[in-house]
């Protein structure tokens, strides 16, 4: 019967897991923009230089991957690629945390013993606490527009989420491309576009 009630509390704790696990389907997508920016006077766009995901003063692979999937956004939204004086500089950013999360769960158990009184065997619950530590790695992309002209922050997309154990080139690849696109699923403007944000 104990055997029972503890197989019980793994399976409804294995059902909870795998929910949350489901729920966690992207990254967190914030975004701010500068509600004084005229975007409809934008029509070029360029990067700025060096981009903060290249600090050392060199480019990597994951800072190329970025330029490009960044470049494709912003044209797909009708901005012109312009490496000279642009009316957008886009700036990148990118790094890993290591993050630990500690759960405590109440869980109960029973105790059995032989009553003489009673004649047989009685249970008596007993509480604890069940800790479990979570270890992970956050990653976290920024990509800053600003008015080169104002040299002022006009637009900002943040996306913050888990990032997976394995990581190959292509998984890595994939991870940059889908944060990108999904920061700039919320940039609602479109190259010379006049009156409100499409």
């Amino acid at each position: 019967m104990n055997i029972a009630r503890r197989a019980t509390h793994w399976m409804l704790a294995a059902c909870a897991l795998a929910l949350l696990a489901g729920c966690a389907t992207g990254p967190r997508v914030t975004t701010e923009a500068d509600p004084r920016a005229d975007f409809s006077q934008y029509r070029t766009g360029g990067f700025y230089e060096p981009l903060a995901m290249e600090r050392n003063g060199y480019a990597t692979a994951g800072s190329q991957t970025a330029r490009a999937a960044v470049q494709a956004q912003m044209e797909n939204r009708g901005y012109r690629y312009v490496a000279e004086n642009p009316d957008l500089w886009v700036n990148i950013n990118a790094y890993l945390e290591r993050r630990t999360d500690v759960t405590s769960m109440p869980t109960v158990d029973y105790g059995y013993y032989y009553s003489y009184r009673a004649r047989g065997y009685v249970a008596v619950p007993y509480w604890n606490e069940r800790t479990q530590v979570y270890r992970y790695t956050e990653g976290t992309m920024n990509v800053d527009i600003i008015d080169r002209a104002q040299n002022r922050l006009v637009w900002e997309g943040i996306a913050v989420g888990r990032v997976g154990s394995s990581n190959t080139p292509a998984e890595r690849d994939a991870r940059v491309n889908g944060s990108i696109a999904e920061i700039f699923a919320r940039y609602p403007h479109q190259a010379g576009a006049a009156g409100a944000p499409m």
